[in-house]
């Protein structure tokens, strides 16, 4: 095996594991502990691990950032399945805040409830929405973020202030025990008013989001009424969400 698909399964052993030795790659690849330490140099060197005594783990900060269309692609149909989870709470006539995560956006391909109002600040949902022509669509005013394609800013934030919602979906790039965060302080500043404006929070994230910390953080777990996910988080998580008193949606009770 090559290193760098051995640097690839070390990964994947600390996406599932959360921790590796130098001892485990000896074994699970049959190679020296001179090759094992290279390997983790390497990856160290990449930014992708951080290395401890004997062995190594994921970095605690996320520095991940993708542009909005390589989020999009990002494990489409989890996002899909877990978009029609969160739609199945909208009712007609109810006021709702859409952010502008990808996995939202799904919302808008699946709603059909009548009589919606929407405030947004995705230029994608609000065009999705102005095609089919079932909710009243409010778009917010400001700069355009565009590898993002959000609007955010002080004039955003201001006509936040005028409404209120029964509703608030929102995307989360991490979610830990410190709540959720995001790598843009900008967008941060934004939906901390939207969770403001909104009765009830429901947070959209996939498997990918758990245990991640970005660079801003955007609200605390107790401001979260609702996460709705594509498969239940490990143990350790679940537990915070029930310390919380969150509930906990899975694509499985579509």
């Amino acid at each position: 095996m090559y290193q760098e698909e051995r640097l690839i399964e070390i990964l994947q052993h600390l996406k599932k594991h959360k921790r590796i030795s130098i001892e485990d790659i000896c074994e699970q690849f049959e190679v020296s502990r001179d090759t094992a330490r290279r390997d983790l140099v390497k990856l160290d060197e990449q930014g992708a691990i951080v290395r401890t005594r004997g062995g190594a783990i994921l970095p605690a900060l996320s520095k991940e950032v993708s542009s909005y269309e390589q989020r999009l692609k990002h494990v489409p149909e989890a996002k899909k399945e877990i978009a029609k989870r969160a739609v199945s709470l909208i009712k007609d006539y109810e006021y709702l805040i859409l952010d502008a995560s990808t996995t939202v956006e799904f919302i808008a391909d699946y709603l059909q409830t009548k009589q919606n109002s929407i405030v947004t600040n995705s230029i994608q949902i609000a065009s999705t929405l102005s095609k089919k022509e079932v909710a009243s669509i409010h778009l917010l005013g400001g700069q355009l973020h565009h590898s993002q394609q959000y609007i955010y800013g002080a004039a955003a934030i201001e006509m936040l202030r005028n409404y209120h919602v029964d509703k608030l979906f929102l995307g989360a790039c991490g979610i830990t025990q410190s709540g959720l965060s995001t790598p843009y302080e900008e967008e941060g500043l934004l939906v901390k008013e939207m969770i403001k404006r909104a009765n009830q929070v429901i947070v959209l994230a996939d498997q990918s989001k758990f245990g991640k910390q970005m660079f801003y953080n955007v609200c605390p777990l107790e401001d979260i009424d609702i996460i709705v996910t594509y498969c239940s988080p490990d143990d350790s998580f679940q537990s915070i969400v029930d310390q919380y008193e969150i509930e906990l949606l899975t694509t499985r009770g579509v």
